[in-house]
């Protein structure tokens, strides 16, 4: 799933367009139990009620694929559920009742029972929100522009969203009648999405029902223990852990070869390639092999050796045949120096500038001087 299919599906939620059909909801407490049920046309809502479920379900396609938004496979022997679900629009009660079932058991498996009579009180109740919608496929002109007027086939498919619902905390209101201020109820509010899912997944105006495309809003939380329960998936290692264990494999593999002419050069060359493969909008997102990677440190001047080691450790960590997202490996738009008593941020693009240095036995970091010098916006002069 590409850029393109992903802002196809999120013009659909435009609130002034009202595409989708039907949301449903399934509210519980905070240890799963049922609270209420409901199911609203899309037609029949409020213009700001309308804007507020529209914001929520586009909370789900947002983020980077590969980080908050990742693809998961179903294994084969998987029911057809999801498919019922979808087919008849929300109208199966028994199959959406069975959906919202086994939704529950995946937020009870991430929150078990509260421990004390203070972690209930303070616990949050989840909201579970579906919306349906049926979307004409435009045909694309030789120049890949749509064709407004001819659609040659359609894209059914439903979002789901996982909201925690918090308590609002006690305040005072100004009540005109009385010219006075009261004591305000605290109130249950929706937050945003924590996880959700979008099925079946898009790919150039194709449904693979075989797929969801999974969105945690934390990147360092693959929910784990939500997919098995839910849907007996297993989940990937989060973006933000494939980042850690990226680093410190590159750091123990490389060793003192692992310098910062080296990371410089990492950074960017694959900064680059993310930068021409968001250029093309069909593209997928780019994904790096160990192969991709070792092409990278041995331009960069690393021993065979320390590629090899790389290589090893690769395979231990992330299995042989992987490949992760670049986005996980570098940060296109962030280039950080931290040393144990400062933390220096560089224009990516201005990274080259950086380079270290022994002097008389110590190691020192570089940075020329072209132009103004401030400290904490007061301007200061280089005097040694």
């Amino acid at each position: 799933m590409n850029q393109r299919d992903l802002a196809e599906i999120r013009r659909r939620l435009n609130p002034d367009k009202r595409n989708p059909s039907q949301i449903c909801g399934c509210y519980v407490d905070h240890i799963g139990n049922p609270i209420t049920s409901f199911s609203l046309p899309v037609a029949s809502l409020y213009e700001q009620e309308n804007q507020a479920y529209m914001t929520i379900f586009k909370k789900v396609l947002s983020g980077q694929i590969g980080q908050n938004l990742t693809p998961l496979a179903f294994p084969t022997e998987i029911d057809d559920l999801l498919l019922r679900v979808r087919d008849t629009a929300f109208r199966d009660d028994t199959a959406l009742e069975t959906l919202f079932t086994r939704l529950i058991s995946g937020i009870r498996a991430e929150h078990p029972d509260m421990q004390s009579v203070e972690d209930a009180q303070n616990a949050e109740n989840w909201l579970i929100l579906l919306m349906h919608d049926d979307m004409d496929v435009r045909k694309r002109d030789n120049n890949e522009e749509i064709d407004y007027e001819n659609s040659d086939r359609a894209f059914s498919y439903f979002l789901c969203a996982v909201c925690p619902v918090k308590q609002d905390k006690p305040a005072l209101r100004y009540v005109p009648s009385d010219s006075c201020f009261h004591e305000r109820v605290p109130e249950w509010l929706a937050n945003a999405p924590a996880l959700g899912f979008l099925f079946p997944l898009y790919e150039s105006g194709a449904a693979d029902v075989n797929t969801i495309l999974f969105y945690s809003k934390d990147s360092k939380n693959a929910h784990e223990a939500f997919l098995k329960a839910a849907f007996d998936i297993q989940a990937e290692m989060p973006a933000a852990e494939q980042t850690d264990h990226f680093q410190a494999l590159l750091a123990q593999a490389l060793g003192t070869e692992c310098s910062l002419d080296v990371v410089q050069e990492m950074h960017g060359v694959v900064s680059e390639l993310i930068e021409e493969q968001k250029n093309d909008k069909e593209a997928e997102p780019l994904m790096l092999s160990k192969q991709d990677v070792v092409r990278v440190l041995t331009d960069a001047g690393v021993s065979e050796e320390k590629t090899e080691a790389f290589q090893k450790g690769f395979d231990a960590t992330f299995g042989a045949g992987t490949v992760l997202p670049a986005v996980n490996i570098v940060a296109p738009k962030q280039f950080k120096v931290d040393l144990p008593s400062v933390s220096i941020k560089v224009d990516p693009k201005q990274a080259d500038l950086l380079e270290t240095r022994v002097i008389d036995g110590r190691s020192y970091l570089l940075i020329p001087i072209d132009g103004d010098i401030a400290v904490n916006g007061q301007p200061v002069f280089a005097t040694k």
